[in-house]
């Protein structure tokens, strides 16, 4: 796989319980704050151990990673597919992940880049777009949805990932300049809420000549904890809102253990590539904004790296102590909040299932467990798979079915950059009370996009005809027996028995006289165009 290679370090299992106990997390050492719908309101900040919203309420950010702006198609993997990229992030929301963390690398960002690997004919609305030009229409859609968006400096370039921050081709200085260029893009946009300075800092050469990433050595070179200091500032001084996400080195030291350099002198306790905390409570990210600092772990499972803890006898229960000391003490601690940035598993080993599980019940259930984004929704992770199937459409859904009891879904809009027809940000809940009827009449048109064996895609266009807006909008259609709804965009699309409805979304619930809206979805079944089309009732 693109990302990683595990350090194994010897680590002496401080848990002698009976393995197979499933754990739980370790009730929060703050008073219980309110619980927030889905990812809050306003901008996020944190309060001990805890992320909240504008209002002081306690948000968990169940999310999901999107790769691949950080590989040679600067843009996301999947766009090749059948399934348009609104689609892909309605399933996304539909299952309950109500965060996008967004690995890009820094090629992505130059003037010039071209994104590549789009089916064109599935979404063209991305022809000759840029890089950053796609990245802008997913936030603003996946804000329109609720969720929010984390970015993930994961690569210098997109050759491959990097033990320090910069490298000989990309310095420290456009490290921190194109962060500044990103929170500057998306400054008053709340969907955006935070960077995550650089993916799996980790150790490199053998000691005492070490050359990777440390904690707390002091070396400004190397010391990715003053790394992160210096670029998490000047984000904040572009940005303050934001929240600063720091992961973990591997080996404390920065150098590598004696299970690649067979010297035990060298020995000490190694972990994964940006999983290692253990030296942060000693020295402390220091950041010129108070409450913006989350740490941000990675954990994987054997698909990744058979580490030696794995194959302790007292397995799983041996892995408390092991999360305790990495990062969880962190959270049990009321230092800081734990966001983990990356886990991930096949599933193909019967240890790895033991191991989701009891990873999931030691962060939390409920609004105040420990937040996450599962890496990944991509099925072309080489050494993880993904929630989405090789078709990105279908779901793995033993591996969702792990996820589901630990996800918060989205509510709401949390973006503020699509306008209400009043100019001002609309994030309201959609109206209870029935749509008013259409003053005169409307039209309705329907072109099928594509088709494939067992489902297709659609767009229906309806226009008002009338001679009065419609606000808020509702169309629906008919379908034969059979045909079902997979996803669809510009509206919130259900359906029920045979009938669809697509509701105006709430940054565009009006349609004016003369105005039409197209309401994109896919579909499973056999092709079929709507029937018996309405606008609010009346029909078309």
């Amino acid at each position: 796989m693109h990302r990683r290679t595990a350090l194994g370090g010897a680590l002496t299992a401080l848990a002698t319980a009976a393995a197979g106990v499933l754990v739980v997390a370790a009730a929060s050492t703050t008073p219980a704050a309110a619980a927030a719908g889905g990812t809050g309101t306003g901008y996020l900040h944190t309060s001990g151990n805890k992320i909240v919203d504008s209002t002081g309420a306690t948000v968990r950010l169940t999310g999901i990673n999107w790769f691949g702006m950080e590989t040679d198609n600067k843009t996301f993997h999947g766009l090749w597919s059948s399934n348009p990229w609104r689609g892909q992030l309605d399933t996304m929301a539909r299952l309950g992940y109500n965060t996008l963390r967004i690995p890009y690398s820094n090629d992505a960002l130059k003037s010039g880049a071209t994104a590549t690997g789009i089916n064109d004919f599935v979404n063209p609305d991305l022809i000759g777009l840029s890089p950053l030009q796609i990245l802008d229409k997913v936030i603003d859609y996946a804000g329109s949805k609720g969720m929010r968006v984390i970015l993930d400096r994961h690569r210098p370039t997109s050759a491959g990932q990097s033990p320090l921050w910069y490298t000989s081709t990309v310095s420290e200085a456009t490290w921190i300049n194109d962060w500044k260029m990103l929170a500057q893009r998306y400054a008053g946009n709340t969907t955006v809420i935070g960077a995550d300075l650089h993916n799996e800092p980790h150790a490199e050469g053998t000691n005492p000549a070490a050359t990777g990433a440390c904690w707390g050595c002091g070396d400004t070179a190397r010391d990715w904890r003053l790394a992160a200091e210096r670029a998490g500032n000047a984000i904040l001084g572009v940005q303050p809102n934001w929240l600063i996400f720091v992961e973990g080195v591997s080996c404390p030291s920065g150098g590598l253990s004696n299970v690649w350099d067979n010297d035990p002198s060298n020995d000490e306790d190694c972990g994964w590539w940006g999983g290692n905390l253990s030296k942060a409570g000693q020295f402390p990210v220091r950041l010129n904004v108070a409450n913006r600092l989350v740490y941000s772990p990675h954990e994987y499972a054997t698909s990744v790296y058979r580490q030696a803890w794995f194959d302790d006898p007292t397995y799983p229960a041996n892995m408390p102590a092991i999360w305790d000391k990495y990062w969880g003490y962190l959270y049990k601690q009321n230092i800081a909040p734990i966001m983990m940035g990356e886990f991930g598993t096949t599933l193909q080993d019967p240890k790895d299932k033991i191991w989701l599980q009891n990873l999931m019940a030691y962060t939390g259930t409920g609004v105040n467990g420990m937040s996450f984004t599962y890496w990944s929704w991509n099925p072309n992770s080489g050494d993880t798979g993904g929630i989405a199937n090789d078709d990105w459409t279908t779901i793995n859904q033993p591996k969702q079915d792990i996820l589901t009891p630990y996800l918060i879904p989205p509510t709401g809009g949390g973006g503020t950059t699509s306008p209400s027809p009043t100019g001002t940000p609309n994030t309201s809940p959609a109206p209870t009370t029935p749509p008013p009827p259409v003053t005169g009449g409307c039209t309705a048109t329907y072109k099928q996009i594509n088709s494939w064996a067992g489902g297709f895609q659609g767009e229906l266009t309806v226009k008002n005809t009338g001679t009065a807006a419609v606000n808020p909008w509702s169309a629906t259609w008919t379908w034969p027996s059979g045909v079902t709804l997979a996803s669809g965009w510009n509206a919130t699309v259900t359906q029920s028995g045979t009938t669809v409805t697509a509701a105006a979304p709430g940054w565009a619930s009006s349609l004016a006289p003369g105005a039409s809206v197209t309401v994109g979805f896919t579909a499973n079944g056999t092709a079929a165009a709507p029937a018996t089309v309405k606008l609010n009732g009346t029909a078309c």
